[in-house]
């Protein structure tokens, strides 16, 4: 017979309360967002991602008559996003990239060294556009946080040199911005 281990006789502790689940933007499950999350760090750099997803999108038609709104509406990503406040908030950047692209494109093209607009990936082009009009047009994002979110953005969809090359621009422009070479009063 095989010896039994002698059993505790004190009663077993009660079990910890199950930590809250913090929902970053990633779809992990967890509590209902307060109202205003849409402006969280999660709700706006899932509004980043479907705003750069629905630009990139619309490259590959340069001929493009539909409305932002109607591309918008009808990308694949939006369709799988249920947060309206996300879409909302990405609708609005998608939307104001492309109504300001003749400005965003002479900035990268000033500190894109020696490549031409057309040179330029997609991938990274979108990027660039998007982090720029953060960057000069959004007060209420900072310098530091438009150039992180685009290496983030870089990092997932671009090619393993994407990351330096989007963030050795955006820093260039950055320092002209904080420099005061733009009408935008920020600094890093």
């Amino acid at each position: 017979m095989s010896e039994k281990s002698p059993v505790s006789k004190k009663p077993a502790p009660a079990p910890k309360p199950a930590p809250k689940v913090v929902d970053k933007g990633q779809g992990a499950p967890g509590p209902a967002k307060p109202a205003g999350a849409g402006k969280s760090k999660g709700g706006r750099r899932a509004g980043r991602k479907l705003a750069f997803q629905v630009l990139f999108g619309t490259c590959f038609d340069p001929k493009q008559t539909k409305p932002m709104a109607v591309s918008f509406r009808d990308n694949p990503a939006v369709l799988g996003q249920e947060d309206e406040k996300v879409c909302a908030f990405a609708l609005g950047l998608a939307s104001a990239v492309v109504d300001k692209q003749e400005e965003l494109d002479a900035v990268i093209q000033r500190f894109s060294q020696h490549w031409k607009i057309g040179r330029i990936a997609k991938v990274e082009l979108v990027i660039l556009r998007l982090a720029l009009y953060e960057m000069l047009h959004r007060p209420d994002i900072p310098l530091k946080v438009a150039i992180n979110e685009a290496v983030e953005l870089a990092k997932a969809f671009g090619d393993e040199n994407s990351p330096g090359f989007i963030n050795g621009i955006l820093d260039a422009a950055g320092k002209a911005i904080d420099g005061g070479e733009y009408e935008v009063r920020k600094g890093f």
